[in-house]
């Protein structure tokens, strides 16, 4: 089978295929022909040689979600035969023509989807409903901020509140991205161009005085001083990503007085039993919304394996809108 290799730590540039052996179901695992996988922030971490593979995957292949076909399962599976259509997370090497992930780790395609969507699916919105609902126990009638609002994280958190009948207020560095967030339910956005960003009294006169009652920080550095300053009495900060560093200077008088509640949550390098449970809750959860159309993945383009370089110097712009597909020709 083909693989997508990190021949060496760097940019883009250092990508290449190779052949490698197809892998083989352990008992209670499937063996999936990937048809197109997702790019992700980590991904391209990993390329620069600055976020190690987890143990048990692929040191030089990448690749966090994908979307294919069952080939063969092993004799302890129960949930899938051979030739269900399966998406899912891994911990690496979704990158390749073939991979093996346990059962409970793998979703059915919604009807509806077809790989290229499905592809697009599982970081962002696991990623968003577990941060939004299972660790910030967000409710119906609250007021959420999400930061980077455009991303593939972001519009999967927007697309959420609004299935939830949550009122969004979303930031973003590019104006003609924040543009597109109506489309996915977002009352407000707000243009964060200076640096160190200013929103929080915006979010403020937005909310009547009150504050966010939840925020997704997809960037965290010094996004954080501002959000917490944006928060609601109570409020609570889910830290899940650091694009705009990883030092920050926060007031934790703020924190304190406003009885305020910060969690980091990273999803990669978690223990499979909580990967399982994850799996689980979305497939009872969000499963059915994308089969009635109420929730939507964000596609910004789609390029095969073999243009991966180009996409991912894409990425590395910022310039993408929801999520960037590569598929195996």
């Amino acid at each position: 089978m083909q693989v997508l290799r990190i021949t060496r730590p760097g940019g883009p540039e250092v990508l290449e295929l190779a052949e490698r052996p197809a892998p083989t179901p352990g008992a209670s695992e499937l063996l999936v022909r990937v048809h197109a996988t997702a790019l992700n922030r980590a991904d391209l971490l990993q390329i620069q040689g600055h976020y190690p593979a987890p143990p048990g995957t692929p040191v030089d292949v990448a690749g966090l979600e994908y979307a294919g076909e069952v080939l063969a399962v092993g004799p302890l599976v129960r949930r899938f035969q051979v030739g269900d259509r399966v998406m899912g997370l891994v911990g690496g090497g979704a990158f390749s023509e073939q991979l093996v992930t346990h059962e409970r780790e793998a979703l059915h395609m919604p009807r509806g989807l077809d790989f290229v969507q499905a592809a697009a699916l599982p970081e962002a919105y696991l990623t968003a409903f577990d941060a939004l609902v299972l660790q910030g126990g967000l409710r119906m009638g609250e007021t959420v901020l999400i930061h980077a609002v455009a991303s593939g994280v972001g519009s999967a958190a927007a697309q959420l509140c609004r299935a939830m009948g949550v009122q969004v207020i979303g930031t973003g560095r590019q104006a003609p991205k924040l543009a597109r967030a109506a489309e996915w339910g977002v009352a407000k956005t707000l243009l964060c161009e200076g640096t160190p960003p200013r929103f929080a009294e915006a979010v403020k006169e937005a909310t009547g005085g009150r504050g966010v009652d939840l925020a997704l920080d997809l960037v965290g550095g010094d996004y954080l001083p501002e959000t917490l300053q944006a928060m609601a009495l109570q409020g609570r900060v889910l830290l899940v990503g650091l694009v705009a560093g990883r030092q920050a200077q926060a007031d934790l008088g703020t924190i304190l007085t406003r009885r305020l509640r910060l969690t980091g949550t990273v999803l990669r390098s978690r223990p499979p039993e909580e990967k399982m449970a994850l799996t689980q809750a979305v497939e009872r959860s969000l499963l059915p919304l994308f089969e009635r159309q109420v929730l939507t993945p964000v596609v910004d383009g789609v390029s095969s394996m073999k243009d991966a370089r180009a996409a991912f110097t894409r990425m590395a712009g910022n310039d993408s809108v929801g999520k960037l597909v590569l598929r195996w020709d």
